[in-house]
């Protein structure tokens, strides 16, 4: 079994080849390939962590679609004021799969 934990988008995910995982927006046209940084690379029994082994470790992926998450809505009020405040977000999304771990 091989995998890996790859950091995209301020979190950490872990992922195996032909796995579809949601990121943080990514500047590339769809069909673009992109590499993401390993953070631990594990084949069979063997588990790398060290930054000079992790180097050599590439973690290929291609984008498949770019989306918009679920809209949150955001409501502040104070009580006896008459202060409200509604405001909402949709946060800029990249889907991609990977491709290769090498």
């Amino acid at each position: 079994m091989v995998y890996a934990v790859v950091r995209a988008g301020g979190r950490q995910e872990k992922v195996e080849v032909g796995t579809v995982i949601t990121l943080d927006r990514v500047q590339a046209a769809e069909g673009e390939s992109i590499e993401l940084p390993a953070v631990l690379f594990v084949d069979g029994d063997n588990v790398t962590t060290g930054a000079d082994a992790l180097s050599k470790v590439t973690v290929t992926a291609e984008v498949v679609s770019d989306l918009r998450g679920p809209k949150i809505v955001i409501q502040k009020y104070k009580n006896k004021t008459g202060y409200k405040k509604r405001q909402g977000h949709r946060q800029e999304l990249t889907r991609v799969k990977i491709t290769g771990i090498k």
